[in-house]
């Protein structure tokens, strides 16, 4: 769901963080309109109205571990694990974390990728958010979700920045509440 649809409706927030995302066509390659947050991320009043409705909307849901996918998860999600006292757990890329890792393969539309996590990060019964800048099919973070859930945690919601319209009726969640900031400009 939208937060616009969530009680949102009208929050002069939401307007702000949308304008302060910058589209570049065409990268990174031909035909996509890539999402640029890094100009989100250094507009003040956006990035600390980002945080805030997500710490508003999380703060009493009694997570206990913050997942943030690689790489721009990283971006929001330690913020909002500090916010609402969880721990934060990066999801990375194959490769990337020292010691011993678990892994979940997943298919994207141009072909196939991992997420990792150390073993022993997240704990039998652990309350989670999955947190990512955009969501498109869903696939990383169906990926994130089984990741997690394999080794005991609750995965309570997945929330990102920007989602599009089209998702929310065919998310690869499998039924897992998902929720997003706005809609991808265009």
């Amino acid at each position: 769901m939208f937060a616009a649809e969530n009680g949102l409706k009208g929050d002069p927030r939401l307007k702000g963080i949308s304008d302060s995302i910058t589209v570049v066509p065409h990268f990174p390659k031909p035909g996509i309109m890539f999402q640029d947050i890094t100009t989100l991320l250094s507009n003040p009043k956006a990035f600390k109205d980002t945080i805030d409705i997500f710490v508003d909307r999380y703060r009493d849901m009694d997570i206990s571990v913050v997942a943030g996918i690689e790489a721009r998860g990283f971006m929001f999600a330690p913020t909002i694990a500090l916010a609402i006292g969880a721990k934060f757990i990066p999801l990375r890329k194959p490769g990337k974390l020292p010691g011993e890792v678990i892994s979940e393969a997943y298919e994207l539309e141009y072909g196939k990728d991992r997420l990792e996590m150390h073993v022993g990060a997240v704990q039998r019964g652990d309350r989670a958010l999955v947190i990512d800048d955009l969501v498109a099919t869903g696939g990383t973070l169906s990926a994130a979700t089984r990741l997690l859930e394999r080794v005991g945690a609750e995965v309570v919601e997945c929330a990102c920045v920007i989602g599009l319209p089209e998702v929310k009726g065919r998310c690869r969640l499998g039924g897992r509440p998902l929720y997003m900031l706005v809609e991808p400009r265009q």
